[in-house]
């Protein structure tokens, strides 16, 4: 992350709007713009794959559900945040993530510029993955800040999106089951 370019670009976008970059508010808006930035869009410099514990199973191999995962994120249209939570559930076969893992790649994924379907779909394909699981489902609730503040202006819309692979999707008993369990 080009945290001098950030700066000048926050500085010339202040600028741009009519504002006077000197003035005692705005001072370090740019630089702690480049801070929230970096903090904010970490994903892209990190790899699930270093990330991640998994163990084994121990034979274990009924669904295993993580829900109500906060995740923040922004909207690669207007770059304006969108957040919700993710229901995350997976039948191990030989491998098991440590519990906290889950979030963690939620988080990878939603540091990054997104569009809302495509991060439901990434957190599923990185589970199968680095498990193989016989299924996978996801299921993302999210509020669009887009939708809100500007165009259509809906406030209390919000926007789902799921994902599921292996049983998940090919298995309506196992379907049923993980949906039923997170609702």
């Amino acid at each position: 992350m080009d945290k001098a370019k950030i700066e000048q670009l926050t500085k010339s976008l202040l600028e741009a709007m009519g504002e006077d970059v000197n003035r005692e508010g705005l001072e370090d808006t740019p630089s702690r713009v480049a801070k929230a930035h970096a903090f904010m869009f970490k994903g892209y410099d990190q790899d699930p794959k270093e990330i991640v514990t998994v163990f084994d199973s121990e034979n274990y191999d009924e669904m295993i559900i993580v829900q109500d995962i906060e995740f923040y994120s922004f909207c690669e249209h207007h770059m304006l945040p969108f957040w919700g939570k993710a229901h995350i559930g997976y039948i191990p076969t030989d491998k098991i993530f440590g519990l906290s893992k889950l979030p963690r790649i939620v988080d990878i994924f939603a540091r990054r510029l997104q569009n809302q379907e495509r991060l439901t779909q990434q957190i599923a394909n990185t589970i199968m993955e680095l498990v193989n699981p016989k299924g996978v489902g996801v299921v993302l609730e999210a509020h669009h800040f887009c939708m809100m503040a500007r165009g259509v202006e809906k406030q209390q819309s919000s926007v789902k999106t799921s994902a599921m692979v292996g049983l998940f999707k090919k298995n309506e008993k196992t379907r049923t089951e993980f949906l039923n369990l997170i609702s």
